[in-house]
């Protein structure tokens, strides 16, 4: 026999009714409620399930988790229930017929946030290198307005001052054609510096501080993308791109954009292909997520870089029980010519790239591999309701703990290792550690991890992470 659930964002199940697991079912209506601002068309992309599909009730609670799941990771909603509800056996071919009710809670979609961060590339290496000067903050604001007009769509702004002012507004539309197969996103953003990194040295980022405009970055860009299928993902960027130094940068490090030049512009061409089958984008604990991205840095003659690089990864999260789970991941880029600008050397240290316990370092290379290894045991993962308050986006709250322990290894090829007198670079560089994550709503996760690195040395951090 089988139970008809109803699954909630936890992936709780709530018993309805009860059906023959063999039985042929067929869907009927499929609805949608709770969504005022979402048009409906947008939460039945997700859906595999459609009105007229015949298949065996056994597999029925499987599928609506499936689909549940694809209509979370649309980041529209707070919540997303799945919803059956049986009607009487139709006569003539004996089959039970079950309508399906998707209740969707939405979330508060225009956010204005005012902004107070760290300039530097993560909370530990200001913490522990720059002395935790308070001069090396940004602050500003930051508006962002998704599902604007319904349709997944977003509108986002931001304006930063301080130690690295910033100025960036994007707006994308998932879908634009009748078939919800292709978007398209456009955005500026111009940021300058005074006082910027100029070298790496001994595997450090080395400061230049200054009263004066030293840097000036400027970039346009627009995508197109598309989606067939569910979880397949193509999409092609073209950019444009203009960086200008002051004469001292160009003069205390002649390879930053290579031959003592002060000024740098070019066109960008990217190709991405990304399968995506996480369960939650933001913490996944099951499914895999895989891609590459293909691009050439100069693509006119006139153009000041010859650059083109491939970076790829894999990554495949599996639960062992209720509360343990474990995710493998391996990622890499590869880049030509040997000889870059400084500024386009990326090794490892930027982002999530880099082996956990190395997050005070900048490894520079033309290529480099990183594989990662996580288990994760679940302490909790509960979700509050507080009727009084008034706003629904705000009255149901979710916060999830996990332990975790971790081990990654990674390797960096740098061709000209004299020019940041690297120690890390073309040397095997592993790490491992213990962790916390707190997880709650809006995509906000905090990150406690005490690390031990290849050389020897132990560090508590802290990582903070959201995304709107």
């Amino acid at each position: 026999m089988l139970f008809l659930v109803i699954g909630t964002a936890n992936s709780q199940s709530t018993l309805v009714n009860q059906v023959d697991s063999t039985a042929l079912v067929v869907i009927g209506n499929v609805d949608v409620e709770g969504n005022y601002r979402t048009r409906t068309t947008i939460i039945l992309r997700e859906m595999a399930l459609k009105p007229g599909d015949t298949l065996r009730a056994g597999t029925l609670a499987e599928q609506l988790e499936i689909d549940r799941r694809k209509i979370v990771n649309t980041n529209l909603f707070v919540t997303v229930e799945m919803q059956l509800i049986p009607q009487e056996t139709v006569p003539d071919d004996g089959l039970q017929e079950v309508h399906v009710r998707v209740v969707v809670k939405e979330r508060w979609y225009f956010l204005a946030i005012p902004v107070f961060q760290l300039a530097d590339r993560n909370f530990n290496e200001w913490w522990y290198d720059r002395d935790r000067d308070l001069r090396r903050v940004t602050y500003g604001l930051y508006l962002s307005y998704n599902n604007l007009t319904g349709r997944a769509d977003r509108l986002r702004f931001l304006a930063e001052f301080g130690f690295i002012p910033k100025y960036e507004m994007t707006y994308s539309v998932p879908y634009i054609d009748k078939a919800q197969t292709i978007g398209i996103s456009t955005g500026i953003s111009y940021t300058t510096n005074k006082s910027l990194p100029y070298r790496t040295w001994r595997d450090k980022l080395d400061y230049f501080n200054s009263e004066n405009l030293n840097r000036e970055r400027f970039y346009t860009f627009v995508s197109l993308t598309r989606r067939s299928k569910f979880y397949t993902f193509h999409s092609l960027d073209l950019r444009w791109n203009y960086i200008g130094l002051s004469d001292t940068i160009a003069a205390l490090n002649p390879n930053y954009l290579l031959q003592g030049r002060d000024q740098q512009q070019y066109f960008q061409l990217s190709y991405i292909l990304s399968h995506d089958r996480r369960d939650n984008v933001q913490y996944p604990l099951r499914g895999q997520t895989a891609g590459v991205q293909i691009s050439k840095l100069g693509i006119l003659p006139s153009d000041d870089l010859n650059l083109a690089y491939i970076y790829g990864w894999y990554r495949r999260y599996t639960p062992l029980s209720k509360r343990w789970f474990v995710n493998n991941g391996l990622r890499g880029r590869i880049s030509l010519p040997r000889r870059q600008p400084y500024l386009q050397t990326l090794g490892m240290g930027y982002r999530s790239d880099l082996v956990r316990g190395y997050e005070l370092y900048v490894v520079d290379g033309q290529h480099y591999a990183l594989l990662q290894n996580e288990l994760k045991f679940k302490i909790f993962d509960i979700q509050k309701h507080f009727p009084w308050v008034p706003i629904r986006q705000f009255n149901t709250i979710p916060l999830a703990a996990y332990l975790n322990t971790f081990a990654d290894a990674g390797y960096v090829r740098n061709y000209y290792p004299e020019r940041s007198n690297t120690r890390l670079g073309n040397s095997l560089l592993y790490g491992a550690g213990l962790g916390l994550d707190l997880v709650t709503f809006y995509n906000m996760t905090a990150r406690f991890n005490v690390t031990v690195n290849g050389m020897g040395e132990r560090r508590f951090f802290f990582s903070f992470g959201r995304q709107f």
